[in-house]
Formats: C-alpha cells, sequence, structure tokens
C-alpha cells in the first residue's frame, strides 16, 4: 500500500513539474511568440487557412468569436449524427457494428461535440472504425474549443481597452496543432509500446488462461486513449473505458494517462499568469484548486484503502482495500485517486466502476463535478474559476465599500448578472434533471441496477455528470434509452454553451472598459487572502446548492453501512 500511494504522490508532482514549462509554453503560443514548433507547423497551418479561406489575421469581438464558436460546432453535430447513424454501411467496419438509433446518435453527437463524451453505449460494439475516427477528430477540435474560449479571456484581461480579441479559428487551430496533437504523440506512443492495439483491423481470435476461445476488439486505440485523456475529453475505446486492459494495460500507462488528463488543466493557470505577467496571480489560482483537489482526493483514497466496512464485518481480509470493481493491477489507492482526478478535471475516464466505491467515495467524485471549478476540463476550468473570481471580487468589494474591480476594470450590474445566471444554472440543470427523473419512476425505475439511497445517486451522478461535462457514469444505470438520451442530451448543450458564452462575454466587457491604474486602495486579487474568498464562495455555493439532494444520495447510504 505505501508503494502505491507513493505513485500517487509521484503522479501528483510529475505533473505539477511538467505543467509549469509546458504553461510557460502555451502563453507563447496564444501571445504568437516563436517557439520550436512553428518551422513543423507554420506551413500546415497556412495550407490549412489558405484551403478554408479563413483570414487568421482577422481580428474578432468576443461576439463573432462565440458565433464561430456556436456555428462550427453546429457543423460537428450534424456531421456526427449522419457518421453514427449511417456508420452500419460506411467503410472501416469491420466487425460489422450497426447505425445507432436515431436518440442515441442525438446523445452522442452532442456528448462528443460538447467534450463530454457521456457514453451511452460500449465502445468496441457500438460504433465503426469509421465513427472511432470522427469521435476522434472531435476530441482534438471540441478540447481545441475550450482552449481557444480560455484564450480570448486571457486577451481581454491583458489588454487595456479594446473590444479587438483575435481570431477564433486561429487559437483554435493552434491549440490542436501546436498544444494537443505533439503531446498526443508523445503519449500515445508510449501506450503502443506497451501492448494497446493500434491497427484497422478486426477482432482478433486468442486463446485465454482458462483455456477458452474468444474474440477480443482491437482497432487504432493508442491514438483514441491519448487524446481522450489530453483533451479531458473521456470517451473510452472500449466499454470499460480505462478500466480496460487494452486501453490501460499497466502501471506505468496508468501513471502516463493519469498525467496526460492533469497536465493541461494545470498548464492552462501557469499560462495564465505568464500571459498575463501576473505570475503571483497565477500560484493564486493554482493554490485554491491544488487545495480544493486535495480536500476531496485525500478522504477517498483513505476510505477506499480502508474497505467496506459491512464485509469486514462477515470476517473478510479487506487488506487490499474495497476492491470491488477495481482491477487488481491498479490497486484501491490509485483507483481512488483517479475517481477524484477525473471527476475534478471533467475528464471523465475511468480504470475503476465509480458505482461500486465506497458512498462516501461517491460523495466525493458527486462533489468533484458540483463544484466544477478546480483544475477543470482544458480551457473550460479557467472559465468556470473565472466566474467565481468576478463573484469574489463584487462580494469583496460591498464588504469593505468600494467598486468592485478587477485587472483595472470595474465590475458593474451587467457583469453580475452574467456571472449569477451561469453560477447557478449549473446547479439547475442537475438538481432539476434528478428531480424530474425521481417524478417519473415509470420511466426511470426499471433503468436502476440498485433501489433506495444508491438508485438515486445513479440518478443525480448522471445528470452532474452531464452538466459539468464529465461523462463518467455510475454504470449501475442503464441509459440507453430515448428518456436519458434525449433529456441528457440537452443537459449537455446549456451546460457547455451558456458557461463558455458568459464568462467570454464578460471579458468582453472588461475589455471595452476604461482601464483604472491600480492605487493604495485596489482590492489585490493575487493575494492568499483574496485566494481564501474565492474558496470560501466556491464552497458556500456548492453546500447551499447541493448538499440537501447529497444527503438523499450518498450520505444516507453511508449510513447505512454502519
Amino acid at each position: 500500500m505505501n508503494t502505491e500511494i507513493f505513485g500517487i504522490i509521484a503522479m501528483f508532482v510529475l505533473t505539477a513539474v511538467f505543467g509549469l514549462p509546458l504553461g510557460k509554453y502555451i502563453a507563447k503560443v496564444y501571445a504568437g511568440e516563436k517557439t520550436a514548433l512553428d518551422p513543423v507547423f507554420n506551413p500546415i497551418e497556412k495550407q490549412f487557412f489558405k484551403i478554408s479561406g479563413i483570414d487568421q489575421n482577422a481580428e474578432m469581438n468576443w461576439k463573432q468569436h462565440m458565433f464561430s464558436l456556436i456555428t462550427i460546432n453546429m457543423v460537428w453535430f450534424i456531421l456526427g449524427m449522419f457518421v453514427l447513424m449511417n456508420q452500419g454501411w460506411l467503410p472501416l467496419n469491420p466487425d460489422g457494428n450497426p447505425g445507432q438509433s436515431a436518440d442515441l446518435a442525438f446523445n452522442t453527437s452532442i456528448s462528443f461535440v460538447v467534450n463530454c463524451n457521456l457514453q451511452h453505449y460500449s465502445g468496441e460494439s457500438g460504433v465503426s472504425y469509421l465513427s472511432q475516427l470522427f469521435l476522434m477528430f472531435l476530441q482534438f477540435v471540441t478540447a481545441g474549443t475550450g482552449m481557444a474560449a480560455a484564450a480570448v479571456i486571457f486577451m481581454a484581461l491583458r489588454e487595456r481597452t479594446t473590444d479587438q480579441l483575435g481570431n477564433f479559428y486561429n487559437l483554435m487551430v493552434k491549440s490542436c496543432t501546436r498544444i494537443l496533437l505533439p503531446l498526443s504523440i508523445v503519449v500515445a506512443s508510449v501506450l503502443a509500446f506497451s501492448g494497446t492495439p493500434m491497427t484497422f483491423e478486426g477482432k482478433d481470435t486468442i486463446v485465454n488462461m482458462q483455456g477458452d476461445t474468444v474474440q477480443v476488439s482491437r482497432g487504432p486505440v493508442a491514438a483514441f486513449v491519448a487524446i481522450k485523456h489530453l483533451g479531458t475529453n473521456g470517451g473510452g475505446f472500449y466499454g470499460a473505458n480505462s478500466a480496460h486492459p487494452l486501453e490501460n494495460p499497466n502501471y506505468l500507462t496508468n501513471m502516463t494517462e493519469m498525467i496526460a488528463q492533469m497536465i493541461i488543466p494545470m498548464a492552462m493557470i501557469f499560462a495564465f499568469g505568464f500571459f498575463l505577467k501576473r505570475r503571483k496571480m497565477g500560484w493564486m489560482i493554482f493554490g485554491v484548486m491544488t487545495i480544493g483537489f486535495l480536500v476531496l482526493a485525500i478522504p477517498t483514497v483513505i476510505w477506499e484503502i480502508n474497505g467496506n466496512p459491512a464485509i469486514g464485518h462477515m470476517g473478510v481480509d479487506m487488506s487490499a482495500g474495497a476492491m470491488e470493481g477495481k482491477e487488481t493491477r491498479l490497486g484501491s489507492a490509485a483507483s481512488g485517486f483517479w475517481s477524484i482526478a477525473t471527476t475534478v478535471i471533467s475528464t471523465g475516464s475511468v480504470n475503476s466502476m465509480h458505482d461500486s466505491a465506497m458512498p462516501l467515495s461517491g460523495m466525493m467524485q458527486l462533489l468533484s463535478m458540483m463544484t466544477n471549478a478546480f483544475y477543470g476540463g482544458v480551457g473550460a476550468g479557467i472559465l468556470n474559476f473565472f466566474i467565481f473570481i468576478i463573484l469574489a471580487v463584487f462580494i469583496s468589494g460591498l464588504m469593505v465599500g468600494r467598486t468592485p474591480e478587477f485587472m483595472g476594470k470595474k465590475i458593474e450590474a451587467r457583469e453580475m448578472k452574467i456571472a449569477m445566471i451561469v453560477a447557478l444554472l449549473h446547479p439547475f440543470l442537475i438538481l432539476v434533471g434528478t428531480a424530474l427523473a425521481a417524478a417519473f419512476p415509470s420511466i426511470t425505475a426499471a433503468t436502476l441496477a440498485n433501489p433506495g439511497f444508491h438508485g438515486f445517486s445513479e440518478m443525480l451522478y448522471e445528470y452532474t455528470s452531464s452538466a459539468a461535462n464529465n461523462g463518467s457514469g455510475f454504470e449501475g444505470l442503464g441509459d440507453n434509452n430515448p428518456w436519458w438520451n434525449i433529456t441528457t442530451g440537452f443537459v449537455l448543450i446549456l451546460s457547455r454553451y451558456l458557461p463558455i458564452i458568459g464568462p467570454v462575454a464578460i471579458a468582453g466587457l472588461l475589455a471595452s472598459k476604461k482601464y483604472i491604474p491600480e492605487s493604495a486602495g485596489t482590492l489585490k486579487t493575487d493575494s492568499a487572502t483574496f485566494g481564501v474568498m474565492v474558496l470560501a464562495v466556491i464552497v458556500i455555493i456548492t453546500a447551499l446548492s447541493f448538499f440537501p439532494a447529497l444527503t438523499l444520495g450518498p450520505i444516507a447510504e453511508y449510513f447505512t453501512l454502519r
């Protein structure tokens, strides 16, 4: 067990160590400064923009950025629906997987377009290789979309007074080519050399250790899994996701995938400080997020190591921890740590079944998605945290009797209205969705694998995962039916685009305002005191919004084990 704890610490430390120089590099990419990869990607990008007819140097205001983002996302959604519904007769389908139903294709396409990758199908039997390749394409461009939106925030806060905030297509393409693609090549190479398949051949026939002849699915897995984690997408090539031995063969690949899903969200925080030349603020944000992450991760690891007391009372040895739904090659500690990292960061990949976690571990997984502000997805994490910064600035200003200011700009009624709408939208979508599911047991009861408190947790988790753009699930839920496909689909749409539009709109409004130089009375937003204020705002909003629902699910289930 000590070795497992050391492995967890090593994963986290290595991620932070690699994230710092990556953040500096990302800041250079968005600032248009020279980088070592320019000779490789400049010609490729020039050809792309030449063929597409897009002027990459045309400046856009925040409204034009959002129009471009939504328009191109709509195109991807329509293409996704076509490919998924017609994959049965389209090429690259060696295993003969049929086309998806309209409601499942709707859910799958919108889920991958919004960077959530909620999967109501099993990867190896639910989609063809062509569909997997298209979904892999979406994992690149939707991650690039979120990173481009974060870059707009960077630019808006850097400029003193302007409405020209770069070019959306230029920022998105650079996010894909200069950041996501090189890292994906490195991660995919590690996976391929460790035994993860990378082929277009169909199923292979093998004789397992029991002597049975079985069919094993293959495909372009290594490339898919690399961007799945680096883009904080999370969609599994196989139904078991990273608990599958071909997606995640050993402890080395487990560490690689863990670092991959955490490194860009961490690096974006450092990039924020480097880009704005406010490194102290970057460290403040990193500190708040890290404290929040550790408060969620450490108890979860401890609970999973200690095992299930109800089983222990039966005389069963719990020295290996709570191993139901976990892989012995990874262990309970690494699985518990992964479950919080993947929900905090909104990756949504799993290396164990969250439905089998201890009740309070399940609560921590839910809280990770409910707060939706510690590290977060690539790009989206900064956008979510920006909303809480605005709220904290406003509350702090009221407390000291001064007009709230952030980065030399006044926070006024319009910005606060937008921030409050975005902050309250998240709990609204989760709680309303869960309430509707609970209100129609004739539709939803048959889809629950467990009755009572755990069944409620399964429903709560599904809508929380959808609203947080996470994609993981309490997989006891039978979610491939019109109710879950359609309701979560609409939650996915609302929870992706409004939380992007809101922060970008606030940043655009602030950028157009007159710059006010700092004075002796200016609120210091890069101090530890302000960091505590932001953390308090996050905790209070999350507690007030979700504690009643949590008492009906994981907390109530916990007391049944005593």
